[in-house]
């Protein structure tokens, strides 16, 4: 009961938002020009639709998913470009603001005023669309095909040389259920399984639905084959889903992956070896029927100090109480990289790193931009990853 209500009361706030956005659009693409007749008509219609196409997108995915299906397309793909649109008028009106500043200090006109207003507006109504359908095309032609896999290597200092050369290969934020299903976790699985891992973390967020909806699609997850097993860890999208994130971590255990709930294992080779540690999603402790939420203290309890550790949290704010136990590296996603250019700048306000290879004191985080994404098919800035990890000793031979 309580995340149906979350659900409305967040339902209702999109709404709002989602109007005033487009009576914003209306003004300065169909009001400003001063359209006339058909396209006037035509400006308005969709100024009315286009909203509650996307209201009704979202309400289908979650209430009555064949019709959210066909909805999934346009509804997502006009949220991405709504998004480009608002950037791009946002930015036509701070040069609309400069330069009416600049006239009014040099006494000059303004080519926003008077008998050329109308012509301007226009020109950049017409500017503002060209770009927002190019723009659009190029992210969403982002998100086809095959996925790259990104290469990096990390030097952990308490890694014996013996384990130098380590592969960890990290997914992450795949959502699938939204506009992404079986063929592209089977491209996922056969991309992993070609790159010889020691070990594959899920860094959580893999589903956007149930798990009687999803289970023919993640099928072949329990097929991704490394030397020493799978590893998952719980996205904040698994406590969304109404089978709970406790019945999804169950699931990813029925297909043979390693559940980590604040705890540690070995990674063992011969006489040495080294940790990985994983929590639950840093919401997780407002699901309380879904299990204990993030720990880094009670995953670390016990560990042996001499012994690097990599720790799965799937968002970067966990790296704070990681630096302060001692972590070696943080494996994250969550962020999506901001997905689409500018969004990070947003994102950033809730996270300490949205992308990259980073370190905080004597900690390092990685974090992905991630594998699939959610809403929109469309990537600006932010390609998808497979991250093949390979870990480096600091320690010098003997």
């Amino acid at each position: 009961m309580s995340r149906t209500i979350g659900f409305l009361i967040l339902f209702a706030i999109v709404a709002g938002i989602l109007v005033a956005l487009h009576y914003y659009f209306w003004v300065r693409l169909v009001r400003d020009p001063q359209l006339t007749g058909l396209l006037r008509q035509l400006g308005t219609g969709l100024a009315v639709a286009l909203p509650l196409l996307i209201v009704a997108t979202i309400a289908a995915h979650r209430l009555w998913r064949p019709l959210g299906r066909v909805l999934a397309w346009p509804g997502f793909i006009w949220m991405g470009a709504m998004f480009i649109l608002f950037i791009l008028l946002l930015g036509i009106d701070v040069v609309r603001l400069v330069s009416m500043l600049g006239n009014r200090w040099l006494g000059t006109d303004d080519v926003f005023d008077g008998s050329r207003r109308v012509l301007t507006a226009r020109l950049l109504a017409g500017a503002a669309l060209a770009g927002v359908g190019g723009i659009t095309a190029a992210a969403i032609r982002a998100t086809q095909g095959s996925i790259a896999v990104k290469r990096i290597e990390i030097v952990l200092d308490r890694l014996p040389p013996s384990l130098d050369g380590k592969k960890i290969v990290q997914i992450c934020d795949l959502h699938v259920g939204g506009l992404l299903g079986r063929g592209f976790i089977e491209r996922v699985v056969r991309t992993i399984n070609g790159l010889g891992a020691d070990a594959v973390a899920v860094v959580g967020d893999v589903v956007d639905g149930t798990i009687e909806q999803l289970r023919p699609a993640l099928a072949s997850l329990a097929t991704l084959r490394s030397r020493h097993g799978t590893f998952f860890v719980t996205g904040n999208h698994e406590y969304y889903s109404s089978s709970g994130a406790r019945a999804w971590m169950d699931e990813f255990s029925r297909m043979g992956m390693r559940v980590l709930i604040n705890e540690r294992v070995a990674i063992t080779e011969g006489e040495h070896a080294f940790d990985i540690a994983g929590v639950p999603d840093h919401g997780a402790s407002r699901f309380l029927e879904d299990g204990p939420g993030e720990d880094v203290e009670a995953a670390m309890a016990g560990r042996d100090p001499s012994r690097a550790v990599v720790l799965l949290a799937h968002q970067p704010i966990a790296i704070h109480e990681a630096a302060r136990l001692d972590v070696d590296l943080q494996l994250s996603g969550h962020t999506h990289g901001g997905q689409i250019w500018p969004w990070g700048a947003l994102v950033r306000l809730q996270q300490p790193f949205i992308r990259g290879h980073h370190r905080v004191d004597n900690c390092q985080l990685y974090v992905s931009c991630g594998t699939g994404f959610w809403g929109p098919p469309m990537r600006l800035g932010a390609p998808a990853e497979i991250t093949e990890i390979i870990l480096r000793s600091g320690q010098k031979q003997t």
